[in-house]
């Protein structure tokens, strides 16, 4: 399998100062799925749900040859379930309730096709879990991991020792300071790295993302936006994108990896475009490709002479 991807499936209740959804499907094995389907067609995912979970939902998965034998349905549960209000800044958010429901047991047993999984993505879950999904793996190409701030707060020592098995790890700027305990993005990126990951992607939201690999810093754009409704998911979405451009490709080195996080941006700037993974679920390769030459064009740097005066 080319991609496997272990975290939530949840029932997601957003408002916006742009609108609300109420029961919308979330949660980062989502939008993880459905964002690298757009690059990569041997997907499956891993999670846990209720027996509230709509088919309807279940549909979206298996409408788009996303292999969900690893999907657990507990039928007398409830779904995991987080509500959220976004201000006018969007970076900005407050959690007004978070239901684990099923999640609270969640221990993943990957179905038997899922442990040759080429590349493995590790959604924003108890680091604990992540451990035990890495000893169900053969032999990964590459090991990409996504976190948060509560288990960088409750489960520091967990988290560093399970960093010590990735090979990518993805994180937002204020958590890359938390985590390594320093203001500066380039001297908190080398402290993490010291940690085990070889790939350091820290994301700025509307920002951008910055890259670290080996000696080489890359720093991707955000692309501008007009219209922003929801950015849940986005982060996900992102490494969705990120994966499927490196299990497309033959690649691991500095271009390929700078072509990977251009992908995992586009399909995070469609994202936050509607509630949920709607945008993700009616994108076409023509709308990809269009956003993607966008992207080349806003961060282009032209051939430049100058004269210095006097010097």
């Amino acid at each position: 399998m080319d991609i496997v991807a272990v975290g939530t499936v949840a029932l997601d209740k957003i408002e916006t100062p742009f609108g609300s959804a109420d029961s919308v499907l979330g949660g980062s094995a989502t939008f993880i799925s459905l964002s690298a389907r757009h690059l990569c067609s041997d997907i499956g995912l891993s999670a846990v749900i209720g027996g509230d979970f709509p088919d309807e939902y279940r549909s979206v998965f298996v409408d788009r040859d996303i292999n969900i034998d690893g999907l657990e349905t507990i039928e007398d549960g409830k779904t995991f379930s987080w509500e959220g209000r976004y201000h006018y800044d969007l970076n900005d958010r407050d959690t007004l309730a978070t239901h684990l429901n099923v999640l609270m047991d969640f221990d993943p047993e990957l179905p038997e096709a899922y442990r040759d999984a080429r590349i493995l993505c590790l959604g924003n879950l108890d680091p604990k879990i992540h451990a035990s999904v890495l000893r169900q793996v053969r032999s990964p190409e590459m090991v990409i991991c996504d976190t948060m701030n509560y288990w960088i707060e409750n489960t520091p020592d967990e988290l560093r020792a399970m960093l010590g098995n990735v090979d990518c790890f993805i994180i937002n700027d204020s958590e890359a300071r938390q985590l390594a305990g320093e203001p500066n993005l380039v001297k908190a990126a080398r402290i993490i790295q010291e940690l085990g990951p070889r790939i350091l992607i820290i994301k700025k939201g509307e920002h951008g993302a910055l890259l670290f690999f080996e000696n080489h810093v890359f720093s991707a754009p955000g692309f501008p936006l007009e219209e922003i409704y929801d950015p849940t998911g986005a982060g996900d979405a992102f490494m969705g994108g990120f994966a499927g451009y490196l299990a497309s490709e033959e690649g691991r080195d500095l271009s390929a990896l700078k072509s990977a996080v251009i992908f995992g941006s586009t399909t995070a700037s469609f994202t936050v475009e509607k509630f949920g993974p709607e945008r993700l679920l009616d994108l076409t390769p023509e709308e990809i490709e269009d956003r993607v030459a966008g992207f080349r064009s806003l961060s282009h740097i032209p051939d430049t002479t100058v004269q210095f005066n006097g010097f």
